[in-house]
């Protein structure tokens, strides 16, 4: 029974959602309870979460409020605020664009619309990571509802992406993926025309591909609070990302380390610019100079995120210490070793091609300094346990069979 004065309501039903509820359940012993576009087995097996509710139109910019609302009159009778908690890029734009509709009913911490198109719009945010010393790779810019001449990168292989991730996505077409690797001129033209066939119409980023294997990877999750004061960060190695097309750039598993240049330097950055909310850096180390280069800044905590609630600082007292107890906290450099993973122990220790990364994996489980928030001790529920068994088998047969 939720004895605390508010209602935890997540919006998402993927894992990034599944590690917000355990991250609330764990703190609180509170059953979230979550909105969603369609129902997913990480979350809709699961024992720790309280009601459902589902609509297939949440992701309609023009529907969104409306649907969210309407679950807010469901507990008009309970006086208990409602904290609102967004698990993707598009649920949080979509809280951020409806802020003055929905905050007659929720509370939250989220940024301004002004400042969250700027971070979004990449040509903007590189020119913020100019200005406060932050490297990023050789980039260009094309639009595809432009008719400016292609670009010609200096040296292949480069990264083709969407500038913006939310249109690309609503755009779909035969072969789609997340992010393409290009090794020559003539391949680029012909992503970018088919891109540009199915419809969207916005910038794509073509970069240069910084060389390294997963592990030259690497992910910063910070937390700044409504008075936009930091009051964590952390910094993580990535072990393995996921390596399926259409999934890549999704870290499976990794390991917490301390760089408190790059801590402190990424901060300042929000700091600077007034950010508030949870913000994850995803950021690759280039061996060609010896830094580390941001490609991108998510407003909101990661999929991978949880393994800053399993070393004792948990994501949901973070927002709820903020957002309803207005409690000040000291800032927090994470610096405890932990092995953070989603994928079964005998994938980490066959597909990780680094070997001192290997080794250090082996030793980290030996320890016990590792986990995987999938299977959350107190959630009880057979049936997840059995889509889990299945799903760990599937990672296997995912990293035998594919290779980016």
């Amino acid at each position: 029974m939720n004895t605390h004065d508010f209602i935890p309501i997540i919006i998402g039903t993927d894992i990034n959602a599944y590690n917000m509820a355990i991250s609330f359940h764990e703190a609180y012993n509170i059953k979230p309870i979550i909105i969603g576009k369609g129902q997913l087995p990480i979350t809709n097996f699961s024992s720790i979460i309280g009601k459902q509710h589902i609509n297939s139109n949440l992701a309609d910019p023009e529907q969104f409020a409306t649907i969210v609302m309407q679950v807010a009159a469901d507990y008009q009778s309970v006086n208990k605020k409602l904290l609102l908690v967004g698990t993707s890029d598009l649920y949080v734009r979509l809280i951020i664009e409806n802020e003055e509709v929905l905050k007659e009913r929720y509370v939250f911490n989220y940024m301004p619309e002004k400042l969250l198109n700027q971070l979004q719009h990449k040509s903007n945010f590189y020119e913020l990571c100019d200005e406060y010393g932050i490297d990023i790779p050789v980039t260009y810019f094309y639009n595809c509802g432009g008719s400016e001449d292609l670009p010609e990168p200096e040296n292949y292989p480069v990264i083709v992406k969407p500038s913006n991730g939310i249109s690309y996505n609503k755009n779909k077409f035969i072969g789609q993926q997340k992010v393409y690797k290009v090794k020559s001129s003539e391949e680029l033209q012909n992503i970018i025309h088919t891109i540009s066939e199915s419809g969207y119409q916005d910038e794509l980023i073509i970069q240069d591909y910084i060389p390294g294997d997963d592990t030259y990877m690497w992910d910063s999750v910070i937390y700044v609070n409504s008075l936009k004061k930091t009051q964590l960060v952390t910094f993580a190695q990535v072990v393995l990302q996921e390596h399926t097309v259409t999934a890549i750039g999704n870290y499976t598993a990794l390991i917490t380390r301390y760089n408190e240049e790059m801590m402190m330097k990424l901060q300042k950055l929000l700091t600077a610019i007034d950010y508030v909310g949870f913000a994850n850096f995803d950021l690759k180390y280039d061996v060609r100079d010896g830094k580390f280069k941001v490609f991108e800044v998510n407003i909101r905590q990661g999929r991978s995120s949880y393994y800053i609630t399993a070393l004792g600082h948990n994501m949901a007292e973070y927002i709820v210490d903020d957002v309803i107890y207005k409690k000040e906290k000291p800032l927090t450099l994470l610096d405890k070793d932990f092995l953070f993973t989603v994928v079964p122990k005998i994938v980490l220790r066959k597909f990780v091609e680094n070997k001192d990364i290997r080794a250090e994996v082996n030793c980290l489980i030996k320890e016990g300094k590792y986990g995987n928030p999938l299977f959350y001790k107190n959630d009880h529920s057979i049936k997840r346990k059995l889509y889990l068994f299945a799903r760990q088998l599937n990672y296997y047969r995912k990293y035998r069979n594919n290779k980016w």
